[in-house]
């Protein structure tokens, strides 16, 4: 088999683009599909009202895991250039201080969610009727909260070693798992929202003891003694340096969704969360495989743009342009013409259908142009410009939505609609202004997609 670094110069671009993005898709969708039949679960066995507990307890989850994403990308990178630099015991001793900063972080934001649930809740978007659906959920959610930071901090660690299916492995145990045991919860012990809750706490647990028998099977390359676990301030430094940005990004779509919830209980009210946590599952299911076809672009554009073939970035880039976008068509589509039986999928109240069934239309309606703002955040990552790819990156969820979210409702008087149409409007004018970044790099490049 030849070396990835010949391949990624040599081999046709389509077949190279397919074998690297459908690792990364797999997973992506196995998890999205969690959360996706999570959500249908809660709203078919609790009933509506429940999805808007999902709604607002899922900013809280997403602070979690991007804790776990700053120590997990931060102590990958530092175990991949020690493992490179044959430094196996420098290796060892950041996995040691990644599962200590795991213990110590997940355990303070338990401690400080369990205390302060009610108005953590409240601060986070809760109306009166959603509060206690939300308090049954997110309080399980905490106390298994160490199991699930460390099943997601683990993955990259294990990623990091160049074990690329024991990774996928382990997203696939929590994700099929959890959706086993839903039902059952739900359904057969009626434990409704709280067994929902149950059900993801003992996938993670699960995956967590699946980890840790990987770790010290001898398969490993990293051996985690208890002397690895001693702090050195050093190390933890440079996992937390590493890991910001993955850290920020997170951090930021947690900020994204208290200001939504927040204009939503304001101007929209219970029925409005239940929409927005059901549309919320539905774009990342449609967003996975899109994300994880640039997950494959980003290697073979930055191989290929390193060794000046020029000619095989451009292929890169039209050929994901046009992957992503034919695969985005067909979700919207999808959604455009079934928009009552996507909405009915998720729960049987006839208000919440309705309504919901035109507002997915909104929402989704410049669907198919998006790929153009991934493709291009993706490039100027590729090319290891920095500042043109963190602004593209927060451009479409954070520089634009979040002004046009606060400003639509309450400064043009919109209300309600100005939130729903702050979607496509922040899709329209990321996709102009990606537009323009892209044309411009390319031209420097001397090349041209149009």
């Amino acid at each position: 088999m030849k070396q990835l670094t010949t391949r990624l110069g040599e081999e046709k671009i389509s077949k190279l683009l397919l074998n690297l993005s459908l690792p990364a898709t797999i997973g992506m969708m196995v998890t999205a599909l969690y959360n996706l039949v999570d959500t249908i679960f809660v709203g078919r066995g609790v009933g509506a009202i429940a999805i808007g507990g999902l709604t607002i307890a899922f900013p809280i989850q997403m602070v979690i895991m991007a804790f776990a994403h700053l120590i997990g990308i931060g102590a990958a990178s530092a175990i991949s250039r020690s493992l490179g630099a044959k430094d196996v015991e420098k290796a060892d001793y950041v996995a040691g201080n990644s599962f200590l900063c795991v213990i110590i972080l997940s355990s303070a934001i338990a401690a400080i969610g369990l205390i302060f649930t009610e108005p953590m809740l409240r601060f986070f978007g809760s109306t009166e009727t959603i509060l206690p659906y939300a308090k049954d959920y997110i309080t399980i959610i905490l106390w298994g909260s160490i199991f699930f930071s460390f099943a997601m901090s683990s993955n990259n660690l294990i990623r990091a070693e160049g074990n690329a299916k024991i990774a996928m492995a382990t997203m696939l145990i929590g994700a099929i798992l959890n959706m086993i045991l839903d039902p059952i919860f739900i359904f057969i012990f009626k434990l409704g929202i709280k067994g929902a809750a149950l059900a993801t706490i003992i996938s993670q647990f699960i995956t967590f003891l699946y980890v840790l028998k990987y770790f010290y099977s001898g398969k490993s390359s990293l051996k985690i003694k208890l002397r690895h676990l001693k702090p050195r301030m050093h190390i933890i430094i440079e996992i937390f340096t590493v890991g910001f940005a993955a850290f920020a990004r997170m951090v930021t779509g947690s900020i994204v969704a208290i200001i939504v919830n927040n204009s939503l209980r304001i101007f929209g009210g219970d029925i409005a969360l239940i929409i927005v946590g059901i549309l919320h599952r539905i774009t990342m299911f449609l967003f996975m495989p899109l994300f994880g076809v640039v997950q494959g672009m980003q290697p073979i554009v930055g191989f290929n743009y390193g060794a000046k073939k020029l000619g095989r970035v451009k292929e890169a880039i039209k050929l994901s342009l046009l992957t992503i976008t034919i695969i985005a068509t067909s979700g919207w589509l999808i959604a455009e013409l079934f928009p009552f039986a996507i909405i009915g999928v998720f729960t049987r109240d006839a208000e919440v259908i309705e309504k919901g069934s035109t507002i997915i239309r909104i929402v989704l309606s410049v669907i198919p142009l998006i790929g153009i703002q991934i493709v291009g955040a993706t490039l100027f990552q590729s090319l290891g410009k920095a500042i043109p790819s963190l602004i593209l990156s927060l451009l479409r969820q954070v520089l634009l939505f979040i002004p046009l979210v606060i400003i639509l409702p309450r400064v043009l008087g919109l209300e309600l609609l100005g939130i729903w149409i702050a979607y496509p409007a922040a899709d329209i004018l990321s996709v102009i202004l990606t537009t323009l970044f892209l044309r411009s790099e390319l031209k420097k490049m001397d090349l041209s997609l149009w």
